[in-house]
């Protein structure tokens, strides 16, 4: 005779079956181009109406009314969290409205002033704040009650069938005003009695993305090790998945400090900004690449002459060094500097350091400038490089360290730089290879156009000052 236990879990069972059932239709292509029109488009709208609406009051002087209202748009277009949210809450964004406003209006403040428009965008400010703050508040509401009727909900795969895996996934079965819809799990231990089927391990990932479509992958860990999901997520960059990574030690509060997280019936999930690694994100970086290195071209013609000339008169060779190296996604291209050695034909295989013999006096005080580096920038124009990234190697040494370093190759998911993160803070030259790993990685991770700014600024820093 079946016990009390039995009979509950085989009608929890039952349950979870009928919920799967009707979860169980696949997406259509016009359905997420809807969804992610929605999703993504309607809060950016009510934004644009509110200042609309809020410019109209600056009609006299229309010309300053634009350019603040622009201004406010694109900082709350910035400062959006996205279409990631679980959770739409309009107390996560007035912070982010607020500095939208402020920054701005500082800015704009002296034109203002001399426009006799101060006071009346003084006056609007707060008031800007309250319509855009209740154009959200009607967003978030619209999008939660899409959701609860089927209409914005998007496949997710769960990595971890542990019990907040399965806890997850039956809130979302459950519950369909989060948008998610679990349609399996990702475990190397298999468990039983499951509420939905394990369609592989976690080092499938991203097979199972492929097969099936789906661009959410919630981190409930499970039996995999931390440095295998490390691993296992960052070979899936290129998949432009959304990520939602459950925190250790979650119910200590850990996670709560950040601004990307939701809160799921008592679960906090961090949602993982992959900055570099978004189409939008490489095209404004490549933008801005494109506008320095020009620029940098054109102000340093008459240093790169004078080095050139010097080169060329301190021994026999060509003035430029033409080398092999590896850049995005382990792509060959020829990087250029000037020559600062006798000309030698080990270079490919042999590992160069500060005091080697055949460094010319010209090719030392140009590698202490950093000026041998300045052809590089021809490599940035062109799209072999970036300004800033991880330095690139040649494909001899990148044999070497990808299999003798962690996380090596992991520098490879972003373009080549001619600066980075681990050059401004000392690992350059004959230093090591694994501490270089792992702040090129930090950038990859962390990457903003600030940073890039911060890290350009540094490096011209030690250039003119030697520390």
């Amino acid at each position: 005779m079946p016990t009390v236990d039995t009979l509950v879990a085989n009608v929890s069972q039952l349950r979870l079956r009928r919920l799967r059932a009707v979860y169980t239709a696949p997406e259509t292509r016009w359905r997420r181009r809807v969804r992610s029109a929605v999703e993504g488009g309607l809060v950016p709208t009510v934004d644009a109406v509110a200042l609309v609406g809020a410019g109209i009051w600056l009609l006299p002087h229309a010309a300053w009314s634009v350019a603040f209202a622009a201004a406010v748009f694109a900082m709350l277009v910035i400062g959006s969290s996205g279409p990631g949210r679980l959770v739409p809450r309009v107390s996560d964004d007035v912070p982010s409205v607020v500095r939208s406003v402020a920054i701005p209006l500082l800015i704009f403040a002296p034109f203002l002033a001399a426009a006799h428009a101060g006071l009346s965008v003084l006056r609007l400010a707060p008031l800007v704040v309250v319509i855009v703050c209740a154009g959200r508040f009607v967003a978030a509401a619209a999008i939660r009650g899409l959701r609860a009727r089927g209409l914005l909900t998007e496949d997710a795969l769960v990595l971890g069938a542990g019990q907040i895996g399965q806890g997850l996934a039956e809130t979302w079965l459950a519950d369909r005003r989060y948008g998610l819809r679990p349609i399996g799990f990702l475990e190397d231990d298999p468990y039983d009695r499951l509420p939905l089927p394990v369609l592989g391990t976690t080092d499938e990932l991203g097979r199972v993305l492929k097969e099936t479509g789906v661009r959410r992958v919630v981190v409930a860990y499970g039996s995999a090790s931390d440095a295998s999901m490390v691993s296992v997520l960052r070979a899936c960059d290129d998949a432009r998945v959304i990520v939602y990574v459950l925190p250790r030690f979650f119910e200590l509060g850990l996670g709560a400090q950040f601004a990307d997280v939701d809160e799921v019936r008592g679960f906090s999930l961090i949602r993982l900004r992959r900055s570099a690694l978004r189409r939008s994100s490489r095209a404004v970086k490549r933008g801005f690449d494109i506008v320095i290195a020009a620029t940098a071209l054109l102000l340093t013609a008459p240093v790169m002459l004078a080095a050139a000339i010097a080169v060329r008169l301190s021994s026999r060779g060509p003035v430029l060094f033409r080398q092999t190296r590896v850049g995005r996604k382990g792509r060959t291209f020829d990087l250029l500097k000037f020559r600062s050695m006798e000309v030698n034909h080990d270079s490919d295989t042999k590992w160069s350091v500060g005091s080697d013999p055949r460094i010319t006096r010209v090719g030392a005080l140009l590698r202490n400038t950093s000026l041998d580096e300045l052809p590089q920038l021809w490599n940035v124009l062109r799209g072999d490089m970036s300004i800033v990234g991880p330095r690139p190697e040649r494909p001899h040494f990148i044999e070497i360290f990808r299999d003798s370093i962690p996380g090596y190759g992991d520098r490879l998911r972003v373009a080549a730089g001619l600066t980075g993160w681990s050059q401004i803070h000392g690992l350059r030259g004959d230093t090591s290879i694994a501490d270089r790993a792992a702040f090129d990685n930090y950038y990859v991770e962390h990457w903003s156009l600030w940073l890039d700014i911060q890290i350009i600024l540094r490096t011209l820093r030690a250039m003119v000052v030697s520390d």
